[in-house]
């Protein structure tokens, strides 16, 4: 069975519309999950903390999915 494994991660953006952090430095990383429910309570824990501020967002990356050279890049993988 091969592993599922997310990161949960988050910061500051430079814009609340846009995808870009304010500064890489400070890029809080909450930590590495064996399946997407356990990453998905991570992430909802940290981004609820942080529901005040509208520049503070919180991203699940599906790691397992960049190990797999053969699988097609979802839409998110895309933006850039």
């Amino acid at each position: 069975m091969s592993q599922r494994l997310h990161l949960v991660f988050g910061g500051e953006l430079i814009d609340p519309t846009k995808n870009a952090f304010k500064n890489v430095d400070d890029i809080h990383i909450v930590g590495m999950f064996p399946n997407y429910d356990s990453a998905f309570n991570a992430w909802k824990s940290e981004a609820q903390k942080t529901v005040d501020n509208a520049h503070m967002r919180y991203f699940i990356a599906h790691i397992h999915r960049l190990r797999d050279e053969k699988a097609e890049a979802s839409a998110t993988e895309e933006l850039g």
